[in-house]
């Protein structure tokens, strides 16, 4: 963490802080059952054969057990590990928390999720405008207030301060200001990159692409014909361009819902069923979030077979109908006969798109 006096010089434009929970749910699991500090911990749905595991503490982690990975596999990797139930209602409650610590010194915030969000303190009088002593002050109120730790990232711009925010984790902080950046996004590993996923991954470490300095050899036009109108934006990312601004007021894109059997779905009324009890919890989180009168664009559906193959699809749609879904399950399920262990269903809302990514450069 920068130590070094502040000054407007760090930051000429904006400065952006991101504020990222660490291991959030397992944290407050952990925060509310001292025993287990110490202790291999994973926040799992449905049970440690069937579920799923949603995060892990960092003792979890140095066994390979992490987000998303089967429990039974977790249990493999970590025999002692500890499986708890998730209790969302819990995680929402001291999400809520954490954002009133965050309206202390800025309104302009951007929730990215439960546990983390970016924070545009630029206009901010706290601290003498020093964002690194508001991140550091944020930092131990929500340890001291709630019994958890955070890791922040600052810079000029949403993209660095992401990745600042995982260069010190956990409860750290790092600071990128204007004249490292072009040093420090060398080192960049593609896979830190927004929006690069898995399959970007893997196609750019075939060429031997593994980080902004290897990015950067490469040419605007070479970058978009690989990878379409994304290529764009990477050009711009790979050289810590990012002009997005921190929406306060960010846009829901989609709502979904999704379960894990205990046993696998063998036949297609017991999948017709599940179904229609998921159909009827999104409903609810349509009502109770407030989104009813928000227009559908398409409703989409998730598969997980029991040999872990994973399937999904989506129709264009403006009206929320459960035979839309019932639709897509026939046509997904259809010739394969495969028992099912995850289902999933959801909606994407028809909204206009701002502040893209792929902005010209100068």
């Amino acid at each position: 963490m920068r130590v070094d006096k502040f000054t407007d010089k760090k930051f000429k434009y904006k400065k952006i802080i991101h504020v990222d929970m660490d291991c959030f749910y397992a944290s407050v699991e952990i925060r509310d059952n001292p025993k287990y500090i110490n202790k291999p911990v994973a926040v799992a749905g449905s049970s440690e054969i069937r579920g799923v595991v949603t995060t892990c503490n960092y003792i979890a982690r140095k066994f390979g057990v992490k987000s998303a990975m089967p429990s039974i596999i977790a249990k493999r990797l970590c025999p002692n590990i500890i499986f708890l139930p998730v209790n969302m209602h819990k995680y929402r409650d001291v999400s809520e928390e954490v954002h009133k610590i965050f309206k202390c010194y800025t309104r302009i915030i951007e929730p990215v999720s439960l546990d983390e969000a970016y924070l545009d303190v630029t206009d901010s009088k706290y601290c003498d405008g020093d964002p690194e002593k508001m991140a550091l002050q944020i930092r131990q109120k929500i340890s001291e207030d709630l019994g958890i730790t955070a890791s922040a990232g600052i810079s000029s711009n949403k993209f660095l301060a992401k990745i600042a925010s995982d260069w010190n984790k956990p409860n750290g902080q790092f600071t990128v200001s204007d004249s490292d950046i072009a040093e420090f996004v060398l080192k960049v590993p593609v896979r830190s990159i927004h929006g690069v996923g898995e399959k970007t991954e893997i196609l750019l470490k075939r060429k031997k692409i593994n980080t902004c300095a290897d990015l950067q050899k490469l040419k605007k036009y070479d970058l978009i014909e690989m990878l379409g109108k994304y290529g764009d934006t990477l050009y711009q990312l790979c050289r810590g361009i990012d002009k997005r601004e921190v929406e306060s007021n960010r846009i829901r894109k989609s709502l979904s819902v999704e379960d894990t059997y205990k046993e696998d779905l063998s036949n297609f009324k017991l999948c017709s069923d599940k179904l229609s009890v998921l159909y009827n919890e999104l409903l609810k989180r349509i009502n109770d979030g407030g989104y009813r009168n928000k227009k559908i664009k398409s409703c989409f559906i998730k598969i997980k077979y029991s040999d872990f193959k994973l399937t999904s699809s989506q129709v264009s749609c403006t009206d929320l109908d459960f035979s839309v879904f019932l639709k897509l399950l026939i046509q997904n399920n259809i010739n394969k006969n495969k028992p099912i262990r995850l289902l999933g269903l959801g909606i994407n809302f028809n909204i206009v798109e701002k502040n893209q990514l792929n902005l010209d450069i100068f």
